[in-house]
């Protein structure tokens, strides 16, 4: 069982920077693969990033590459998303996501744990 909790969302300019969190409780969370997803209203849940157990391995969407940073530290069971340039069409509830088995993907249906999200709003 693994529980995630988000937090670091925000009101922000564009052009401006947020640094998401995600902590994790639970056994597993150190051999899990970590994704973010945002969802925006009336649109669908779309890939953010994703990083492989160890760290070793990242995966960006190619609307957020260049611009964010996910990295994660096991030792205090948490997974961060560095955002930076942020624009208007940023604007989404973030989510963060546990694979507890298998390697990171950019489809949402694999991930087994979801938090509840943290709000991101970015005013042009």
């Amino acid at each position: 069982q693994v529980q995630l909790v988000e937090s670091g969302g925000g009101l922000v300019q564009a052009g401006d920077s947020l640094r998401l969190s995600c902590a994790a409780s639970g056994r597993t969370f150190s051999s899990a693969a970590m994704g973010w997803f945002r969802q925006a209203p009336g649109k669908e849940r779309e890939f953010v990033a994703a990083i492989s157990w160890a760290g070793g391995n990242l995966y960006y969407a190619d609307s957020v590459k260049g611009r964010f940073t996910i990295s994660r530290d096991n030792a205090k069971n948490a997974v961060y998303l560095q955002m930076n340039s942020l624009k208007p069409e940023d604007t989404a509830v973030y989510l963060c996501a546990a694979r507890v088995a298998g390697r990171p993907t950019t489809s949402y249906l694999p991930y087994d744990y979801w938090g509840q999200g943290t709000q991101v709003t970015v005013s042009s």
